[in-house]
């Protein structure tokens, strides 16, 4: 969401040096995809200012889907609610570093703390102009910690891969999420994959409406039968109400393994409300 000036820089030789630890944090042989869904999006060309804080809450909640637990001690996302703050902050013109605090509320109302997610984002190009129009690309890593009952692996990194497009009325973005497990049952395995899609339509002055797919098809090299892979479809509206935003979806999970329905909710903050 935070879209700010747009422009596009080179990658200057810290840039270089991040894009190269990314890459090889993203093909080390450590699997696994998290199964917290603290925050359910496809990362596009927002970043912060240099210098300027940002502050989003993700919402989400599952009034139908998976009741079993997958692993034993889990806690299922059925009926459950996931409240994510996400704190950012613009160190340069092409990084943003960010923190998210995942919580959650479970089916028994017991509310805690999930764990903690660090991110650093990288996104050297940008479009340029003030119309905002024009192709953007850059990568995310970021580094997971969290509760042995919302996600088997205690420690995980992914990798995200940016690609998009924006039009005068229109956006398609794309993000390849590659998940590594550091420490967890599954450390030392092949790295899991999901593929993210995003199309919007702008329908009116500051509103926009359009679809997200995800697609989580296993571990590298061994791909998931159909019916056993991650496929969710979302609907969603965007509100641009400057300084606030607001983002909505409703989602439909494809297959048995994949929650049937889940409601998600994205607010920018404005920082001058927390001074």
């Amino acid at each position: 969401m935070r879209s700010k000036t747009f422009s596009s820089y080179p990658a200057s030789l810290g840039a270089r040096v991040l894009l190269a630890a990314a890459l090889l944090g993203s093909l080390a042989a450590l699997p696994a995809r998290a199964a917290l869904q603290d925050e359910i999006q496809v990362y596009d060309d927002s970043i912060n200012d240099p210098g300027e804080f940002g502050l989003e809450l993700h919402v989400n909640t599952t009034p139908r889907g998976i009741a079993t637990p997958s692993y034993p001690g889990e806690k299922v996302s059925l009926h459950g609610w996931r409240i994510t703050p996400e704190f950012s902050w613009g160190l340069t013109r092409t990084v943003e570093l960010g923190l998210y605090v995942p919580t959650v509320l479970d089916a028994k109302g017991q509310y805690q703390l999930a764990g903690l997610k660090g991110r650093v984002k990288w996104l050297p190009i940008r479009p340029e102009g003030d119309d905002g129009i024009g192709w953007f690309t850059g990568f995310n890593l970021e580094l997971s910690q969290s509760r042995a009952e919302y996600d088997p692996a205690r420690l995980s990194t992914e990798s995200k891969w940016i690609l998009g497009h924006r039009s005068q009325n229109g956006f398609l973005g794309f993000n390849l999420n590659i998940g590594n497990e550091i420490e967890g049952p599954n450390a030392g395995d092949r790295p899991d994959i999901e593929y993210a899609f995003k199309g919007m339509r702008e329908l009116g002055a500051g509103w926009s409406a359009g679809a997200e797919y995800y697609l989580g098809t296993g571990a590298v090299g061994r791909t998931l039968p159909a019916d056993q892979q991650d496929r969710r479809v979302f609907l969603i509206a965007e509100i641009d109400r400057k300084p606030w935003e607001f983002h909505f979806g409703i989602g439909k999970g494809l297959t048995s393994a994949t929650d049937d329905l889940t409601l998600k909710f994205i607010a920018e903050i404005p920082m001058n409300l927390l001074h």
